[in-house]
């Protein structure tokens, strides 16, 4: 039975998810935000519950005893509470939010995005904090509790936060809803606001830890060479062993950069072989496994690829991206395999 019972969906979990996605469907994406009246709204914390109840029970002791110090005590209280109030509601109130995009990132690998914060009035806004709204929806891990970011916002000044997520899956897809709050000064009130950005952020499949050499090389049109086969290191015969008397133009100094120590790493390109095969990196070839896991170790030969310094092209069912080399031709082809 207590099993059964954990799989019924809890009522008010219900409603509060219907609530929140009503609500937040009325809200417009944008990249920058000022804070007003209309987008900052308050509720008492616990402690501020319990000052209440306090306050009340105060009050009517007071009035049962006549008790002029306790009259003195509850209005003191009950005042310092609505100056608080006013004071947390105004740390928010006015105040701009500027966000900058991330960069593209992979599975499973933690995104920043940049938010500036910035304050037109002459005094220090305190206590103030970003998060992401529901963390479980960019997390890997279910029940991932949301972490803040916090800072002080200097008078006539401006401060920058940084909030990280986890996106769950590949492909382009907005940035997550974020909230910002303050409970400053008396933690009796929370302030807060909710905040859909516009930008987009672009993710990389994850690239298989461990992957096979990369593909055979194949010939070019109109060439008569067999295909080469993959050397034992697992690497593109593109590439081959320095040999004394090699210029040191065909150095492939990526690879010499990772050199162990022993100086045996210095590879040269075999512009003999080069001019005859080229390396393509196809979505057939990638294994027998599910789409994820092909495109998983299609990522991997990209990186392997492009860290030989070789040129390689990228075959995938809807798309075909011609070998290059460089930065510039790597970006690409990871775009492609995010949103293929």
């Amino acid at each position: 039975m207590a099993a059964l019972l954990t799989f019924l969906p809890n009522p008010a979990a219900l409603v509060r998810a219907r609530f929140q996605s009503w609500w937040l469907s009325k809200l417009t994406f944008t990249d920058s935000v000022t804070l007003t009246q209309r987008n900052v709204y308050i509720l008492p914390t616990r402690p501020g519950w319990m000052m209440g109840v306090t306050l009340l029970v105060l009050l009517v002791a007071s009035i049962n005893y006549q008790l002029s110090l306790g009259y003195l005590l509850t209005f003191l209280l009950a005042g310092s509470a609505l100056v608080g109030m006013h004071v947390c509601h105004g740390t928010l109130r006015g105040l701009s939010m500027n966000l900058a995009a991330p960069h593209a990132q992979y599975v499973g690998a933690t995104a920043t995005v940049e938010v500036k914060l910035s304050n037109t009035r002459r005094g220090t806004r305190h206590g103030i904090g970003l998060s992401v709204l529901n963390p479980q929806d960019v997390d890997i891990e279910k029940g991932r509790e949301r972490h803040w970011a916090w800072t002080d916002v200097p008078a006539q000044g401006s401060s920058t936060v940084q909030v990280a997520f986890t996106p769950r899956r590949r492909g382009l897809h907005r940035l997550p809803t974020l909230t910002a709050e303050t409970r400053f000064p008396l933690g009796t009130f929370r302030v807060w606001t909710i905040w859909r950005p516009a930008a987009q952020v672009l993710v990389y499949p994850a690239p298989e830890a461990h992957p096979p050499p990369l593909p055979p090389g194949e010939p070019r049109s109109g060439g008569a060479a067999a295909a080469l086969r993959a050397q034992s290191s697992g690497e593109f015969d593109g590439v081959r062993g320095y040999r004394r008397g090699d210029p040191m133009k065909l150095v492939v100094w990526k690879k010499a950069a990772k050199d162990d120590g022993q100086g045996n790493s210095l590879v040269v390109r075999d512009t003999q072989q080069a001019q005859r095969h080229e390396l393509w990196l196809d979505f057939t070839q990638a294994g027998s496994g599910g789409v994820e896991q092909k495109l998983s170790r299609l990522c991997a030969w990209v990186l392997l690829a492009d860290k030989l310094s070789l040129d390689y092209g990228l075959r995938l069912p809807s798309l075909e991206v011609k070998p290059g080399s460089g930065e510039a031709h790597r970006r690409l082809c990871l775009e492609a395999l995010a949103v293929c």
